[in-house]
């Protein structure tokens, strides 16, 4: 349905606009839209021409439209004080159209249609619907309006100003009782209003009597019992001309009728046919009753129809189609219906969840609930009738829970099962990912969740240049990079109405090599472990390691990992102007490149300020567990020498440490010469005061060691 229009003066009685196959059509009602039926168009035209226009296929349509400005008149117009009367825009075919648009009016409440003008007027209601005026709706200035006193049948022309105006708007003074109205307009447009005050009073010599007057009964093509009711007016006839004044009040009078099918609509559950019968829908059960209907008690059992409202009709078919009261049946519970009062499947935790249960059928009253939430909690009710306003309950952990609900009393049982998906709101993500990886190596990418558990979770991961997503439930994937260069990496994380996102920077080589740093102490102190401040403290350390060792800008990476204690890794990548192929000159080259920073980290060179007063140390991590990572296959075998040589050098430190007590002499030869290398020291070159070999690493050992037991011994009188 497009537009609808109440007419006014006929009770029940609607215009409306319907879209049916692309087309919009004007239908009329009489019985509040129980029955709809197209317009009749005129047997002639304005000239009186005969129109060829048969129903179904052509037909009389109009505009519904009502002005809500006061000074315009709308497509359409009817009053309470002229019942039957209609004007209205409108075109005739097969739709409503809005080109040859032609003004038509009825006097006898839609039964009959007449075209009194060709284009488009605005028309007036005078003397309680005695006369009609009509001004032309037109860009153009005029100075003539038409009057009608037989209800448009016939109209006089007239000439309301000298000078032709530009009109506005038209304005009948307070109710349609008068003989007065105003136009106003301008005579250019560049000039003032005018207001141009017309009285008609002086067209009419006399007032109406008795004999003006005569009865029209209202019909629908030649029914009368309308609404239930037969209804007559007493309305002016069309060939008084004579003022009715504001005396005149609207007289109807009315009979009832018996009543018919037509004075019945389909109740609630039902639709009509093809045929006019009203049958049960698809998703109503004719049989299901109220849940609160109980044994020895009855209800009302509808018989597809319910009379139409404020249709007044008496005895007929009444008794028929009007609701039985009957008996309430015994009956096991059937249809028994689980759902939560948002009408969904998820829920918020921490937050009431309002669990709705209703039957279909059944004995409500003695049916007991049982509802389980899922969660170890369950609660039983003594009937349906006490859980009308829902059971509430809250969930203290995520997850999916089995909500049942089982109805039950002496007959049988029912029950009904949902699926509840208890979420949190998710705050932060964070990805995992490397920020070096090699080039055809697999490469662990993670989804960090605060809260780590937050419900059912999806994960969308756009890798490299891929067109599609790789979704996943699972929080991590694996992947491999084909080319060199730098790649993205996206991860979508959904959770219920929350989607959030975040993104790295991956750097793929043929190989690398990387390092963990350690720092000062004091740099946690400074720490707020968020991403910004972690991309900000890296830019600073790489300039620290790039000015404290001269290594180029395009060879070192650095990241501060998250967490506390504050961590980082460094990475050193290929020389590109090496010459190609020449893998192990290049793998040589990043290793002396890596003992360079290694050295320039062991001698506290690397420094930095983060702040005016701290001064942070940056360190190489001794004790990561990979704090040299060789990623190329040449160097695998010496990578495992070097790790069987210091597993060698612990062993024998470990043994001179369990037994040198024992032998008086090793500890005298290790003092002896701990005094012999501190005079050769220089306390000027820190680098020479670091062991520089796996036996100056055993003696200083060995010298801790003497001092260690020197000391007790000191201690007593000699």
């Amino acid at each position: 349905m497009v537009d609808l229009y109440e007419v006014a003066g006929i009770k029940g009685m609607f215009l409306a606009n319907k879209k049916t196959d692309n087309q919009v059509k004007t239908h009329i009602t009489y019985n509040r839209g129980r029955d709809w039926r197209l317009l009749e168009a005129p047997s002639k035209d304005l000239r009186g021409n005969s129109i060829h226009c048969v129903l179904p296929y052509c037909s009389l349509h109009l505009h519904l439209h009502v002005s809500a400005n006061p000074y315009t008149s709308g497509n359409i117009a009817s009053r309470d004080s002229a019942p039957g009367i209609i004007v209205a825009s409108g075109s005739i075919g097969a739709e409503l159209t809005t080109s040859n648009v032609s003004v038509f009016i009825t006097s006898d409440a839609g039964n009959t249609w007449r075209q009194i003008f060709d284009e488009e007027y605005a028309v007036l209601y005078l003397d309680q619907g005695g006369a009609l005026v009509a001004i032309r709706h037109t860009p153009l200035p005029i100075r003539h309006l038409w009057l009608s006193f037989d209800e448009g049948r016939q109209w006089n022309k007239y000439s309301f100003t000298n000078s032709p105006l530009f009109v506005d708007g038209v304005l009948g003074e307070p109710g349609e009782e008068t003989l007065i109205m105003t136009i106003f307009g301008h005579v250019s447009h560049r000039s003032e209003w005018q207001l141009v005050k017309i009285d008609f009073r002086s067209i009419f010599n006399r007032r109406c009597t008795e004999a003006d007057y005569q009865t029209w009964h209202l019909h629908n093509q030649g029914e009368p019992c309308l609404m239930g009711i037969k209804r007559i007016y007493r309305k002016l006839k069309p060939t008084s001309r004579c003022v009715m004044g504001k005396t005149y009040l609207v007289t109807m009078t009315s009979g009832p009728c018996d009543c018919t099918e037509a004075d019945f609509e389909c109740d609630y559950g039902f639709e009509r046919r093809t045929d006019g019968k009203c049958t049960p829908a698809f998703w109503f059960h004719p049989s299901s009753v109220s849940r609160s209907c109980t044994t020895g008690m009855t209800f009302l059992n509808s018989t597809g129809y319910r009379k139409v409202v404020s249709n007044n009709c008496t005895a007929g078919v009444s008794s028929e189609y009007t609701a039985r009261r009957q008996q309430c049946p015994v009956q096991a519970p059937r249809g028994l219906h689980l759902v939560t009062s948002e009408g969904t499947l998820t829920a918020t935790l921490g937050a009431n969840v309002t669990f709705l249960v209703f039957l279909e059928e059944g004995d409500g009253a003695r049916t007991s609930i049982t509802l389980d939430f899922g969660d170890g909690h369950a609660l039983t009710y003594s009937n349906v009738s006490s859980i009308e306003d829902g059971i509430k309950h809250i969930y203290k952990a995520v997850g999916i829970y089995r909500v049942t609900a089982t109805g039950e009393n002496s007959l049988g049982s029912e029950t009904a099962t949902l699926y509840l998906h208890v979420t949190c709101q998710l705050e932060y993500i964070h990805l995992s990912a490397p920020f070096v990886a090699v080039r055809n190596k697999e490469v662990n990418l993670t989804a960090v969740l605060w809260p780590s558990q937050v419900g059912t979770v999806t994960y969308i991961w756009w890798i490299g240049n891929n067109t599609e997503p790789v979704i996943t439930l699972e929080g991590s994937v694996a992947c491999t990079f084909s080319r060199e260069g730098v790649s993205s990496v996206t991860v979508q994380v959904s959770a219920g109405n929350t989607i959030l996102q975040d993104r790295k920077t991956i750097a793929v080589h043929e190989y690398f090599r990387s390092h963990l740093l350690a720092f000062s102490s004091n740099l946690d102190e400074h720490n707020p472990d968020v991403a910004e401040w972690r991309l900000d403290v890296s830019r600073v350390i790489r300039s620290s390691l790039i000015q404290a060792t001269g290594v180029r800008e395009d060879q070192l990476l650095v990241t501060v990992l998250p967490g506390l204690p504050t961590a980082a890794e460094f990475f050193l990548l290929p020389d590109k102007q090496l010459t190609e192929g020449k893998l192990e000159k290049s793998a040589a080259h990043l290793d002396q490149l890596s003992e360079v920073l290694l050295s320039a980290l062991n001698q506290n060179l690397v420094q930095f300020t983060l702040r005016p007063g701290v001064q942070v140390t940056v360190y190489a991590a001794h004790l990561s567990a990979a704090p040299l990572v060789d990623t190329s296959e040449n160097h695998s075998g010496s990578a495992m020498l070097m790790l069987l040589s210091v597993v060698v050098v612990g062993l024998a430190v470990f043994v001179i440490y369990k037994f040198k007590r024992k032998i008086p002499g090793l500890n005298v030869y290790a003092q002896m010469q701990n005094e012999k290398e501190q005079e050769m020291m220089s306390p000027a070159n820190p680098t020479e005061a670091t062991p520089s070999s796996q036996q100056d690493l055993v003696h200083s050992l060995e010298i801790l060691d003497t001092e260690f037991n020197s000391r007790p011994i000191g201690k007593y009188p000699l």
